[in-house]
Parts: C-alpha cells; sequence; structure tokens
C-alpha cells in the first residue's frame, strides 16, 4: 500500500442504521475505501484478507464483543488503530476498553465531522507506525510453492504488520506441471499476501550454485535490499533445495537476518530453533496453497496436513500454530527491540526453554 493511497476502514456493528451512518461519514466525508462487518467473526476474517488503517468498532455484538475480540486484534495487526463508538458509556466500558488497548472511544450520539476527524487521526497514525518500523523481506525458493508451504503463514503475519513482501521463485517447475500455468498460479498466490514475485526461469531439477543461480540472486538482493530472507535449508533431500541453500549463503552474505525453512522433502536433520506465531493465519496460508490447483493432489497440499504441521511444531512455543525455521543468523537493532511487541514470531533456542520473544 503506498502512504498516498485512501486510508481503509474496517467498521464492525451489528445495528443496519449506525453501520450505514459510519459507512458513508468515512466513504463520502473521510474519502476512505469502507469494509462492513456485522459479528466479531466476519470482523476477524477480514483482518485476515487485508490490511486496515482504523478499525471502527462497537461494544455490544452478538458472540463476542468488540472489547473481548482486540487481543485478537491485535495479535493480527499490532499496529491497526481501534476507534470504539458505542451507546454505552459506562465508566467500566472506558476502562475496559483503555484496558483492552482501543486507542479512541466515542459515545453515541457522534456527528459524522468528529467520527471522520477521530478515524482519520488514527488512520494516519497507523500508516506513520508502519511506515517507520516496515521492514523489506524476501523469501526465495526453488519452485512454485516452495515459499508457500514453508513460510506462507509467516508472509501473512508480516503483510498484517505493513511489511514489503517480495517471493523470488527460481524455476518455473516443469517437472510438476506447464511452466506458464505453475506461473500463473505462483503470482496468484503472491497477491493473497501482496507480495511482489520475481520468477526466473532456471531448468528444473538441475539448478546449480554457480551456473547462474548465486548471480540472479544477487541481483534481486541488491534491488529489494532486505531487512530479512527465508529460503531453503541445507537438510533437504532435494537437490535443487539445497542448491538454492547453498547460492543465498553466497549471494545473500551481507544480510543481517537469514532463515531457512522447512520443506516437504526435508530430512529428519531438520533442526527448527525459531518457530514463528501464525495463529490467525493458517487460513491465509491456505488460501495461498489453493492458488496451486495444479499441484492440489499432493498428500502435504492438503488442509489437514496443513493443519496439523501448524499445530505439531506449536508443542514448542506458547503459539496454536507454529512455522519452523533453522536460524543462519539474525541480528537485532534498538529499531528492531522497540517491535518485539508487534512481532510475527517467537524465538526460543531450546524446546521448553523461558525465552521470551525477540526480533
Amino acid at each position: 500500500m503506498a502512504d498516498d493511497d485512501p486510508y481503509t476502514a474496517l467498521v464492525l456493528e451489528d445495528d443496519a442504521d449506525a453501520l450505514e451512518f459510519l459507512r458513508i461519514a468515512l466513504e463520502r466525508h473521510g474519502g476512505m475505501v469502507v469494509d462492513v462487518a456485522t459479528t466479531a467473526e466476519d470482523a476477524l476474517a477480514a483482518l485476515q484478507r487485508r490490511t486496515y488503517d482504523v478499525l471502527v468498532t462497537d461494544i455490544q455484538l452478538p458472540s463476542i464483543s468488540g472489547l473481548q475480540m482486540l487481543p485478537q486484534v491485535r495479535a493480527l495487526d499490532p499496529a491497526l488503530s481501534v476507534m470504539v463508538v458505542t451507546a454505552f458509556p459506562t465508566f467500566d466500558n472506558a476502562v475496559e476498553a483503555l484496558r483492552r488497548a482501543a486507542d479512541e472511544f466515542l459515545v453515541k450520539p457522534v456527528t459524522a465531522a468528529v467520527v471522520v476527524e477521530r478515524a482519520t487521526e488514527l488512520a494516519r497514525r497507523t500508516r506513520a507506525l508502519r511506515s517507520t518500523s516496515r521492514q523489506r523481506v524476501l523469501a526465495i525458493g526453488a519452485h512454485p510453492d516452495d515459499v508457500e508451504i514453508g513460510v506462507g503463514g509467516t508472509l501473512a503475519a508480516h503483510a498484517a504488520a505493513g511489511d514489503d513482501l517480495v517471493i523470488l521463485t527460481l524455476s518455473g517447475g516443469a517437472v510438476g506441471g506447464a511452466t506458464s500455468v505453475r506461473h500463473s498460479e505462483a503470482a496468484a498466490a503472491a497477491a493473497v499476501v501482496g507480495a511482489r514475485l520475481i520468477h526466473r526461469d532456471f531448468p528444473d531439477t538441475h539448478l546449480v550454485p554457480a551456473e547462474g543461480i548465486i548471480t540472479a540472486i544477487e541481483e534481486v538482493v541488491a534491488e529489494v535490499q532486505p531487512d530479512r530472507i527465508y529460503t531453503h535449508g541445507p537438510h533437504d533431500r532435494h537437490q535443487d533445495h539445497r542448491a538454492v541453500h547453498e547460492a543465498v549463503q553466497v549471494a545473500a552474505r551481507q544480510v543481517p537476518n537469514l532463515w531457512c525453512f522447512q520443506s516437504p522433502s526435508s530430512t529428519v536433520a531438520f533442526a527448527p530453533n525459531r518457530f514463528v506465531d501464525i495463529d490467525g493465519f493458517v487460513e491465509t496460508k491456505l488460501r495461498m496453497l489453493a492458488a496451486f490447483a495444479s499441484q492440489s493432489y499432493r498428500d502435504y497440499m492438503q488442509p489437514d496436513a496443513v493443519r496439523a504441521a501448524s499445530r505439531y511444531w506449536a508443542r514448542f512455543s506458547p503459539a496454536h500454530d507454529v512455522e519452523p525455521l533453522e536460524t543462519v543468523r539474525a541480528s537485532e537493532t534498538v529499531a528492531d527491540a522497540s517491535r518485539v511487541e508487534a512481532a510475527p514470531e517467537v524465538d526460543w533456542s531450546r524446546a521448553g526453554a523461558d525465552h521470551g520473544p525477540v526480533r
């Protein structure tokens, strides 16, 4: 999302008249792009599909309340500003809103001008926060769907945090199907999380680091200047995966943060020491994988297998769903440390050890 794009708002309100009032106020008078939801469940699903600048929510809702869902909202999008607009201005509600980190608390009836003024201020704050804390993330895979299988949920979490995403795929995946089809599928998957896709056409199953791959990766690294890279690991039966890992070691030697993801062909030597919290992002990962319709027959592409894997690795972290990574190197600056609470990762150097989250 460009800084000069219209602000985006999600309005959560179960009263039809109030919902329409807020939508019209923000669209017509605030110039915002507005989506609406009538239940907390619908709002959380919307937050998994796209990134917003401000959430405007009521308190009294069917099922869980607007306040009860705020911790889940913060987990999905730590930078998102939240404005509560309610007809129940009790002291307890105000305290609860503050305790659960709402950024604004307005009492109905409220004028359109006030709604627009406060929502615009919060949206501006969200954009500023994302701009100053935005990271450049590069994910590198040998074939179409490699990155999505390994770190689809992690990329979804980065997208929610407003980070810039680039996916580099080095072959057309001809062994697994028509390259034109697989390229289109890769583009559709990247679009789910707003990533830019760079697709090269090195020969499938014949990737050799010294035969152009290192140079190709170096060119992308020079262009993107990533803060972090996700790629294949060394413990893998597939020769292309190992070749990409070796090439990245050389081509990305100056990148401060580098992690290796698990592939279906990873061996038992795969030993992760970072476990990425992807709670709330598994369904986004599944939408990315669903884009690869030509590969849907593969066992590891099945939703139940993906969910089971994320739950298995969660035994090593406090999260409900997890993607595992092997750390090659990880650097933390003062600026990174300030993002700890917004980080989509939990790092445990030993299973069961008492380590907190790091960036």
